[in-house]
C-alpha cells in the first residue's frame, strides 16, 4: 500500500496542506502581534495564498510599518 502511487500522492497532498496551514497560522500571528488587529478581508486574502507567496509575505512582514504596507504588498505581488 505504501508503495502505491495513489498513496504517495495523497501523502504529499496532506503534507503540503499541513505546511500551508502552518504558514497561514504563523503569518496571521505575526500580523496580529504587529498590528493588533487584522481586517477580515485581509485575513481571507492571506488564507487564499499559495505556499511560495506565504513565504514571501512572512519575510515582507519584517519591513511593514502599517496595514497599508500589507495592502501595498498585495497590490504589487501578483
Amino acid at each position: 500500500m505504501r508503495e502505491s502511487v495513489t498513496y504517495q500522492e495523497i501523502l504529499q497532498e496532506g503534507l503540503q496542506e499541513g505546511r500551508k496551514e502552518g504558514l497561514v497560522a504563523i503569518v496571521l500571528r505575526l500580523l496580529t502581534h504587529k498590528f493588533w488587529t487584522l481586517p477580515p478581508k485581509l485575513h481571507t486574502r492571506i488564507t487564499r495564498l499559495h505556499i511560495p507567496r506565504l513565504e514571501s509575505l512572512a519575510e515582507a512582514i519584517l519591513d511593514f510599518h502599517s496595514l497599508a504596507n500589507l495592502e501595498l504588498w498585495f497590490s504589487k505581488k501578483k
